[in-house]
């Protein structure tokens, strides 16, 4: 064993739509965290293996941490992403609290405190400096924000445009505990290529209905065979009214369509194959707020 190498879990947190997902995928080096500009585009807790000469982290994406409304008013599915968001502190080495360059609010205190409360060492990750116009802002508010809390680090990045992630790596590794890798250096995430094609099609409808259905659909992979070269996919939408179902399908099957062309070339450039996808749209009423279906669709903890 190499005894300078490293490797261990690292939780994502933060508010919803600061960049987890795109942070997650920038370190693994590949695409196995959807993103789209819609807040809670994250819906399940899951690991991007990313893998370095020096270590490897095992970083754990989750959906946005935000409060709890309480029983009476929070859907299913909002428990359920609290739930996962939660869970993902369980067991890790070392948290990221990432936000904004230039925000901080109530809900950034509360994911700090959260972290704090669970007795991590937080490393604070300022995403999005590069859209910062004034820069000379960046060093007050980074003093601002950093007063009276105990972080393990500071760093300010840019996850899109890859800025800043060499030096945050390398505190990262720091924390993490002296042993050999955990997983297979060829390995970039631990969920099947079934669930990461669900993803992908749930990721166009975010990018194309984010407006129209924020919260109302989730995708169902019904059949994923291989044939030869090619993957061949079969993916239910699933809507909770008749005219959601007109929305997701569009005028002549156009908006579907478009759809299912994107989602098929993202899959074909995570998996390195051709890939034959259909997609179906149909309707379950409530959904969102059935814990049964909840499970049926995949949201188990």
């Amino acid at each position: 064993m190499n005894p300078d190498h490293r490797a261990g879990h690292v939780a994502v947190i933060g508010r919803p739509n600061v960049g987890k997902s795109t942070l997650t995928n920038a370190l693994v080096g590949a695409k196995v965290s959807i993103v789209s500009p819609r807040p809670q585009t994250t819906r399940h807790r899951l690991l991007g293996i990313a893998t370095f000469p020096e270590g490897q982290l095992v970083l754990v994406d989750t959906p946005g941490l935000h409060r709890d409304q309480g029983a009476s008013t929070a859907s299913a599915m909002h428990r359920w992403m609290n739930r996962a968001a939660r869970g993902a502190l369980a067991g890790v080495d070392v948290a990221l609290l990432v936000v904004r360059a230039g925000q901080w609010d109530e809900a950034d205190t509360f994911a700090y405190e959260a972290l704090r409360g669970a007795g991590l060492p937080v490393i604070l990750v300022v995403n999005q400096v590069d859209r910062l116009k004034d820069k000379t802002v960046l060093l007050p508010y980074l003093g601002k924000i950093s007063e009276g809390r105990d972080f393990a680090g500071v760093h300010p990045i840019s996850a899109l445009k890859r800025k800043g992630l060499e030096a945050l790596v390398k505190d990262v590794l720091q924390h993490l505990p002296a042993q050999e890798a955990l997983f297979g250096e060829d390995e970039i995430t631990d969920k099947s290529q079934r669930f990461l094609a669900g993803e992908m099609v749930r990721e166009q409808l975010m990018r194309q209905l984010g407006e129209e259905l924020p919260y109302a659909t989730t995708v169902e992979v019904e059949s994923f065979a291989v044939d030869g070269s090619m993957l061949r996919i079969g993916a239910v939408i699933w809507v909770e009214r008749d005219g959601q179902k007109a929305i997701v399908i569009g005028k002549g099957g156009e908006r579907l369509r478009e759809i299912g062309t994107k989602a098929r070339q993202q899959m074909e450039r995570l998996f390195d194959a051709k890939v034959f996808l259909e997609t179906w749209v149909r309707v379950r009423e409530g959904w969102s707020d059935d814990e049964a279906a909840l499970r049926t669709f995949g949201y188990h903890d």
